[in-house]
């Protein structure tokens, strides 16, 4: 089919996801971020908890693209608070003209006050096994069956999550965290450090990311212990613990959450990047975007034996694998001694057949061919080279 005239351009894409746009950038905003390139985009977003009324604020985040965050008072009932989001869709429907659409979901707890549209496409991009997560909702792995069971295409974010939910779909396919290559490519090219990294003296080991309960604040902790010399820089929000159960060292540095476009600045003046992530259900499936994140910016990485890390990364040797504080020690002292050119050799050879943009665009064919199936008798879609999927 011809790329200009597409089944899905003619389509919006309505996409109910549990993170928030203005929060860590993520596989949600690359891939939509990239849909509004073609179609208009809406993401609900979970409902804030306050005031004393029901309603909803809309933000155009981008060309093309709108956020929706629902407010809804603590008083409201469940079924008022699933009856008051099914009324701000069909109100943003109706005020932004959307006749036909695709729904796209990150969570399946939004389905229960979606399931009454009549889209193009369902389509459940799978990123994590949310019900291993803590705090998670009441009902998820429900809510999950019943999504998987009316969706048309599902994605998931990761090998180890596709082996465990293949059985569950017919149409189903693994795409792993991609990369903004020339994003994080920057970080080679940083001269100063950013000011509040300024003052803190080498060796720098960083991590980036979510700080919740998936990270082993234990083994950062002893790590910290063991590598006095070292000063551990973690970037990026706390969430869902208790911020007292965070180590305070010396030599371990709070800088909060900072911007997508800050951080190969911050990454470009550190030495060894890590991920101590503690072996538990959280992260049982998940697969860290900033694997290839780091190895774009030039780093060093080491890792505790997280399946979608190992596989490939660990049996590439692109990541050390370490299970104990000691062995995280041996790999940060063998990181700073190695040869840094061979490994970014081999580090960018690999990530030279990844990218977000390729991702979305094998996603996008796939929803082609999903909708053409709908749409087309057999015959036609077979005139039109559509038979089968990438």
């Amino acid at each position: 089919m011809n790329e200009t005239n597409r089944f899905s351009d003619q389509y919006d894409a309505i996409c109910f996801s549990h993170l928030r746009w203005d929060f860590v950038w993520q596989r949600p905003q690359h891939l939509m971020s990239r849909f509004a390139q073609d179609s208009r985009v809406f993401i609900f977003e979970e409902p804030i908890f306050e005031g004393e009324k029901a309603h909803y604020t809309i933000e155009q985040a981008a060309t093309d693209l709108w956020v929706i965050k629902p407010r809804i008072p603590n008083t409201a009932t469940p079924l008022e608070v699933v009856e008051a989001q099914r009324s701000f869709l069909d109100e943003v429907i109706e005020s932004h003209s959307i006749v036909s659409h695709i729904s796209w979901y990150y969570t399946p707890m939004m389905y229960e006050w979606s399931r009454h549209l009549q889209p193009g496409a369902v389509i459940y991009d799978c990123m994590d096994e949310l019900s291993g997560f803590l705090n998670a909702p009441e009902g998820i792995i429900q809510r999950e069956a019943e999504l998987m069971n009316r969706a048309d295409l599902v994605f998931t974010g990761g090998r180890s999550l596709y082996e465990a939910k293949k059985h569950r779909h017919e149409n189903i396919y693994p795409f792993p965290s991609s990369i903004d290559f020339d994003h994080f490519y920057k970080a080679r090219r940083v001269a100063d450090a950013p000011a509040d990294l300024r003052d803190i003296p080498g060796p720098r080991i960083i991590f980036v990311g979510v700080i919740d309960e998936r990270m082993d604040v234990g083994l950062l902790d002893q790590m910290a212990s063991i590598e006095p010399a070292c000063q551990f820089i973690l970037i990026g929000p706390t969430v869902k613990i208790d911020q007292g159960i965070l180590p305070r060292r010396s030599n371990i540095h709070y800088l909060g959450q900072k911007k997508y476009d800050e951080l190969p600045g911050y990454l470009g003046r550190c030495d060894v990047a890590i991920m101590p992530f503690a072996l538990n259900e959280s992260t049982r499936f998940i697969s860290p975007t900033k694997t290839p994140e780091y190895l774009a910016a030039g780093l060093p990485v080491i890792s505790t034996p997280i399946y979608d890390v190992v596989h490939p990364y660990g049996e590439k040797e692109l990541v050390r694998i370490a299970s104990t504080a000691e062995e995280f020690s041996r790999g940060i002292r063998a990181s700073l001694i190695e040869n840094a050119d061979r490994r970014k050799a081999v580090a960018d050879d690999h990530l030279s057949g990844m990218s977000w943009d390729r991702t979305y665009g094998e996603m996008r064919s796939l929803i082609e061919t999903t909708i053409a199936r709908q749409i087309m008798p057999g015959s036609e879609m077979a005139a039109a080279g559509m038979t089968s999927a990438v």
